[in-house]
């Protein structure tokens, strides 16, 4: 894992570099000029959105953790979520925060198999929550056309859109499906097998079929338990809401801002949807490079030239960097001792 970690690491500097020097390259120092005119007040309210942001997703997860271990503290699934930000920051499609997750989870006592299924519920949570972000964000788009001068990214939108619902669709398929999900695994990992693919099918049948019914128990235990999904689904929009809101107060924070079409509250929430579905496509830790384009692109039509450059590299500091710092430092600290 150290090691994967150090290559991911890596990466993401050598990307980093290269995004910052596009971003820079053109306007240095006025772009360093606007960083230091900012109006810090407008910042803090930013960093507080962002804290905001780890406080709702942790009761997300705090509350489906409560099920299994009565006794879990709010102040450990803080610690937990933000530890998770680095794990999610440093690995491609913010893969690698699950089982890291589930390992912690140990660590306080709770089997992996119920970890696991911990892990399930909280993803369900936020997936819901991001659809219906998704939702809002077309419906929005389609009634103001906030964004109609750039067809190429609506299109792109629209596919990330589906593609988070095709992820609803499949975990409701995976979670209530039961006999017919056991069969197309069967008969899936027989080709894969016989395709050299798949060394040994019985024991690769064996671990995928112990998932499925994991999650299917997962799905019973939300479907009898309609108010913890209500209030996990709730808890993730609130978390996005905060995450979305950003870079309006950023924007605040640029004293000589001005433009013909204001960021508001609505365009600021519809255009960091958009851009972070963009990131989804990238398979780069932190979505690095197709963040940026996303961000300038679509809050280039309120803000231009060094003043979104300055906007974009604060916002980008505080709503992924800043994350995997503390995160980081909480994870080299823990070790099962900070509780």
């Amino acid at each position: 894992m150290i090691k994967n970690i150090k290559k991911n690491s890596f990466i993401l500097l050598g990307v980093t570099l290269v995004v910052l020097y596009f971003v820079l390259k053109d306007d240095f120092s006025n772009i360093v000029q606007q960083l230091f005119k900012m109006n810090p007040f407008w910042i803090l309210i930013a960093l507080l959105c962002y804290v905001l942001f780890i406080i709702f997703k942790s009761l997300a997860f705090h509350i489906t953790v409560k099920q299994e271990k009565q006794d879990a503290s709010f102040k450990r699934s803080v610690i937990h979520n933000t530890i998770v930000q680095f794990f999610n920051g440093i690995t491609p499609f913010s893969t690698g925060g699950q089982p890291m997750e589930v390992y912690m989870l140990k660590q306080q006592g709770i089997r992996y198999s119920k970890g696991i299924n911990i892990i399930l519920q909280v993803f369900i949570f936020y997936q819901s929550a991001l659809v219906l972000y998704g939702l809002l964000a077309v419906g929005l788009n389609y009634y103001f056309n906030i964004f109609e001068k750039v067809p190429l990214l609506r299109r792109l939108i629209l596919l990330g859109f589906l593609i988070n619902v095709l992820v609803i669709v499949a975990l409701l398929l995976i979670a209530f499906a039961k006999k017919l999900n056991h069969f197309f695994l069967k008969k899936g990992i027989r080709i894969l097998h016989k395709m050299k693919l798949v060394k040994d099918e019985e024991t690769t049948q064996t671990k995928w079929q112990e998932r499925i019914d994991s999650f299917h128990e997962c799905a019973m235990h939300l479907r009898k338990n309609k108010w913890l999904l209500f209030k996990g689904v709730l808890y993730q929009f609130i978390s996005l809401s905060f995450f979305y809101i950003i870079p309006l107060f950023l924007t605040f924070a640029i004293k000589d801002y001005s433009s013909a079409m204001p960021l508001t509250p609505m365009t600021a929430i519809v255009s960091s949807a958009y851009v972070m579905i963009i990131g989804s496509f990238v398979p780069i830790p932190g979505a690095s490079g197709g963040i940026e384009y996303g961000f300038l692109t679509f809050f280039g039509n309120f803000i231009t030239g060094s003043a979104l450059s300055a906007v974009l590299l604060i916002w980008r500091f505080i709503t992924y960097y800043l994350g995997m710092i503390i995160g980081a430092i909480l994870f080299s600290l823990d070790r099962g001792e900070v509780k």
